[in-house]
């Protein structure tokens, strides 16, 4: 019988093998570019939008799990779920939609406390809990996105652990006015650390700028440092900032464990949504109570709000317009599990409120 020995397999060119040998017990490891799970971000290629698709407000506004922030502006940016052109490299990787900031007239110009940003944040025990061996700097998670800008110019990634003590990652790349696909590896660091709960773990920023209150050009690029608010990145370029109608546009955003970036992990538009609704929820559809109970005088209504998913955390309770209702409606009973609400009808039609939202938002 014949018998091959070795201690890994590896392509031609490649630097990473495919398949490494334990010489011990002959166990293998392979290098699998195909697995399930793997994006630890939610929503990467910006199908869902649960709240609408475009926005001029700061904050969760558009695309689900995904939020604009900043300050000191003369006018504020749009920010928008967009269609990516059929011609275009990410398109024919199956991302057909992006989310895209179109700047304001900024006429003041740079301030030194202007800035705007866009935020992904992540659960700790989604990080704690996902193989990454984040105390080791032999141990990786790699970035990938695609990121298109109509002025061309050096832009800044900031990775935060926002568990104490909190740590920053700071890392620049390039983007052109045509789609680039953009790649960071991040080792881990000892000072790390990630609680396991449903609280904010990692936050990853992309800021388009950040003025000298944020910045100072002693802060290291491509290192973990204890985070220091006045110096976060070195001096950012301003020229997108400053330019009226500036564009950016993102897309493909994926999170893995390894040094590897590999391909986008497509999720179907059901598995994406009930994995934002852990988040956000909202119903458009008009909601009427409908269990009556007595509190003698008094007939009071009681109702189960519908939510599909249990939520990150006890949900803020938004309701649309309350029609019938004598007093309330009052949200009442929530939990991360359920919602009801509860009031006095004055018509023998049925209270209702035309639809609700429910937030959990990190």
């Amino acid at each position: 019988m014949s018998e091959i020995k070795v201690n890994s397999i590896k392509g031609v060119a490649a630097t990473t093998a495919a398949l490494t040998i334990n010489n011990t017990d002959g166990t293998c490891t392979a290098n699998l570019t195909n697995r399930t799970n793997k994006n630890l971000i939610l929503n990467g290629a910006f199908q869902i939008a649960q709240r609408g698709v475009s926005s001029t407000t700061f904050g969760y506004h558009t695309v689900d799990r995904f939020q604009t922030d900043g300050g000191g502006f003369d006018e504020i940016p749009t920010q928008a779920q967009v269609d990516v052109s059929s011609s275009d490299t990410p398109y024919t990787l199956g991302l057909t939609k992006a989310w895209k900031i179109t700047n304001g007239n900024q006429t003041s110009g740079a301030g030194a406390a202007d800035y705007i940003r866009l935020n992904h944040k992540i659960e700790a025990q989604d990080i704690r809990n996902s193989g990454w061996n984040y105390k080791s700097s032999s141990s990786n998670i790699t970035l990938s996105f695609w990121v298109k800008s109509s002025v061309a110019q050096t832009f800044y990634l900031i990775v935060k652990a926002e568990d104490t003590p909190i740590y920053l990652y700071a890392t620049p790349y390039s983007a052109t006015t045509s789609w680039t696909k953009i790649t960071k590896t991040i080792p881990g660091n000892s000072n790390l650390v990630f609680d396991n709960d449903n609280q904010v773990g990692l936050t990853l920023t992309f800021p388009l700028f950040y003025g000298t209150d944020y910045t100072d050009n002693s802060a290291s690029d491509d290192t973990w440092g204890a985070y220091n608010g006045s110096s976060q990145t070195k001096d950012q370029t301003s020229t997108w900032y400053t330019t009226n109608d500036a564009t950016f546009e993102i897309t493909g955003v994926q999170l893995e464990v390894g040094s590897v970036a590999t391909e986008f992990e497509h999720r179907s538009f059901g598995q994406e949504l009930l994995a934002c609704q852990r988040y956000y929820y909202k119903e458009t559809a008009t909601y009427y109570c409908g269990l009556a109970y007595s509190n003698a005088p008094q007939t009071y209504c009681l109702g189960n709000m519908y939510q599909p998913v249990v939520m990150r955390a006890t949900p803020t309770l938004t309701l649309g317009t309350a029609s019938n209702w004598g007093s309330g409606p009052n949200g009442s009973g929530q939990s991360p599990s359920y919602t009801f609400v509860y009031g006095q009808p004055t018509s023998a039609s049925g209270p209702r409120v035309a639809g609700y939202e429910l937030s959990a938002e990190l």
